[in-house]
């Protein structure tokens, strides 16, 4: 199974891909310091893959990559956030 996971600013949302099919995306908005994740969505056929926590997973390193502080109001960001240490210091506030 190949994962292709990249930003499409023009959408505002990060997507994934498998086999080259579109899979799901994480939605967000911006502003000069903040990237707010609003909703993470992974279609039925791909779901209890893994897909999602690797779709996160890419786009909260992206955002530290760039600066940004992240704003969790999408329930599954705000889990993802929560259940791992290494991301808290990325919340705003």
């Amino acid at each position: 199974m190949s994962v292709d996971i990249k930003d499409n600013p023009a959408e505002s949302r990060f997507e994934i891909f498998v086999d080259g099919r579109f899979a799901g995306f994480a939605e967000y908005t911006l502003t000069e310091k903040t990237v707010t994740f609003t909703h993470t969505e992974i279609y039925d056929d791909f779901e209890g893959q893994g897909l999602a926590g690797k779709l996160v997973a890419f786009a909260l390193d992206a955002s530290r990559d760039t600066g940004l502080k992240v704003r969790p109001l999408c329930p599954y960001v705000a889990r993802f956030i929560g259940k791992r240490p290494e991301y808290q210091d990325l919340v705003e506030g």
